[in-house]
């Protein structure tokens, strides 16, 4: 049995928006996207979320294409985010951004707004730039409902977030089966302390940036001898979804096809039985002998690479090749290096360490990938 909490009765899949169908020219499709938006809210789904950096703000004005301009402003509910630490250098061009996301989405107001992506080396920022006095003064001006932020760091951190602002309605939090222990993510942590507080919780990540969609083989095989029939990914978005205090789980969706499978067992959502958290139990420990690298393709790491270096793709060949996919990582590394940086060129400034949500050490790991694909 769950407790009462806010938000407990929203539909348990929310649309995330930072990883939207994209066209040949690398533009968002909006045509695509507007049909998974149809497809969403037809079978309940009400939870929209996007943020002011996401896409360069192509996000923001997709979403106002495909669903603002396109449905009554009841029928759904949008969340978008503040980000003090990229695309803004002082109080004033950070707090701008709120606006400029009003604009772009068209929205009216924001049903639940963001602080964005707190670590530890610039969670201060948003006090600095007086941003949580600013959020209650959305409010007031009933230009927000809710707000909280989105979290990746230390559960110490966090807990010290809380005290400090026994105000938030609700926070963000990085949860998935795979990083329910890992120390550098300590999604368990974050969780125990985020409803230790009393606060409910969104979750992001539930599939690790797409690598649970596609698990490793060790992985899949103990999910599909336990159900063939159902996906990895229904198995990663249950899990979060059956905890309790969660008001929904966003997934990054890029195609129709994901929208349509996880509708398919999303929209009457069952939580996971005691048999059902066993098989996870094991994927788990699965996951335990595989080494590959814990990126989740947000691309922070990029913004203002000097050497244009997509990271994200580099790692995703390596994982490839970790995985024993040797061709297939090598063409993929052949793909990625097209007119970009490679990871040997990496001139080690750290600007993406300081960037990254799961605390990797990228530019240890360039090192090693340019060493793998040499």
């Amino acid at each position: 049995m769950t407790s009462d909490y806010f938000g407990k009765d929203i539909f348990k899949l929310g649309f995330g928006l930072m990883r939207l169908p994209k066209n040949a020219d690398g533009s968002i499709d909006v045509e695509q996207t507007s049909v998974m938006v149809d497809k969403f809210l037809e079978a309940g789904g009400t939870y929209f979320d996007t943020a002011y950096v996401y896409d360069n703000g192509e996000s923001e004005a997709a979403i106002r294409k495909a669903l603002v301009d396109r449905y009554p402003r009841e029928r759904y509910t949008l969340c978008t985010k503040l980000n003090a630490w990229q695309q803004c250098h002082d109080e004033e061009s950070a707090k701008q951004q709120f606006y400029t996301s009003l604009e772009r989405t068209g929205a009216g107001y924001f049903d639940y707004y963001l602080l964005h992506a707190f670590m530890m080396d610039n969670y201060r920022k948003y006090d600095e730039y007086h941003l949580w006095d600013f959020m209650k003064e959305l409010k007031e001006k009933g230009l927000i409902r809710y707000y909280g932020f989105s979290f990746h760091s230390t559960p110490e951190l966090l807990d010290q977030i809380l005290n400090d602002h026994p105000e938030v309605d609700f926070v963000q939090l990085q949860i998935n089966y795979a990083d329910w222990e890992n120390p550098k993510v300590s999604s368990r942590a974050c969780y125990e302390v985020a409803r230790r507080h009393g606060k409910s919780i969104v979750v992001m990540e539930p599939v690790k940036g797409g690598s649970l969609a596609n698990p490793p083989e060790s992985v899949e095989k103990i999910f599909k001898e336990a159900n063939p029939d159902v996906s990895c990914a229904s198995w990663a978005i249950r899990y979060v979804a059956s905890m309790d205090g969660i008001m929904t789980v966003l997934s990054g969706m890029s195609d129709i096809a994901q929208m349509e499978d996880n509708l398919s067992y999303m929209k009457e959502f069952k939580p996971l039985s005691e048999e059902e958290k066993n098989v996870i139990a094991r994927a788990q420990e699965a996951l335990k002998n595989v080494p590959l690298i814990a990126c989740t393709a947000c691309h922070y790491c990029t913004e203002g690479c000097p050497m244009n270096i997509r990271i994200p793709e580099i790692f995703a060949a390596r994982n490839k090749q970790l995985q024993l996919d040797v061709m297939d990582a090598r063409t993929a590394f052949s793909k990625v290096i097209e007119g970009a940086g490679k990871p040997s060129e990496c001139i080690r400034c750290m600007q993406c360490e300081s960037a990254c949500p799961q605390q990797l050490p990228i530019t240890d790991l360039l090192e090693e990938c340019a060493a793998s694909f040499s």
